[in-house]
């Protein structure tokens, strides 16, 4: 994978994105590289300890790439859902989280392409779209957006399991 490339594709696209829904939301981002693929990361700080690295465990939404997407010609992007019962300020199990977490997301997935909500407890969803080749940066940029359509769901849960 051309690893460079990829991460000026993907932080041209965030640097594209109008922020201020994001920050009005809270909503943080990272482009990087993690396991082998270029990411682009979202996350709420309510989404983890706060004393936490940001982006590590806990609930965050990705978009990414690697060798194996782009021998697809797919671009990735899910919602992980990682040792939530290590978030101090929740009571939460991660079965019970992620199944309360599809079953309001099903009246919206239609928003989402080639989605699915059929995996384990850690990743809430899933899904992809055919690289555009011509338009990679705004197929990210899409994706991202459509976070500020969900992401409370997410915030729902979570004040319900608030300690």
């Amino acid at each position: 994978m051309q690893t460079e490339h990829y991460l000026t594709l993907f932080q041209k696209a965030v640097d594209g994105l109008d922020h201020t829904p994001f920050i009005q939301n809270g909503l943080e981002h990272k482009v990087g590289v993690w396991l082998d693929s270029v990411v682009l990361k979202i996350q709420k700080p309510s989404w983890r300890n706060s004393d936490a690295t940001p982006f590590k465990n806990a609930i965050f939404f990705s978009v990414w790439v690697s060798d194996e997407t782009l021998a697809q010609n797919k671009l990735y992007y899910n919602i992980h859902a990682l040792k939530l019962r290590e978030l101090k300020a929740y009571k939460l199990k991660s079965r019970d989280f992620a199944q309360n977490f599809r079953i309001q997301f099903k009246s919206l997935e239609d928003e989402w392409p080639n989605v699915s909500t059929k995996f384990g407890p850690l990743t809430l969803m899933e899904g992809w779209v055919t690289i555009d080749d011509d338009n990679l940066e705004g197929q990210i940029q899409n994706l991202a957006q459509k976070l500020l359509n969900i992401h409370f769901i997410i915030d729902d849960l979570l004040g319900a399991a608030k300690k």
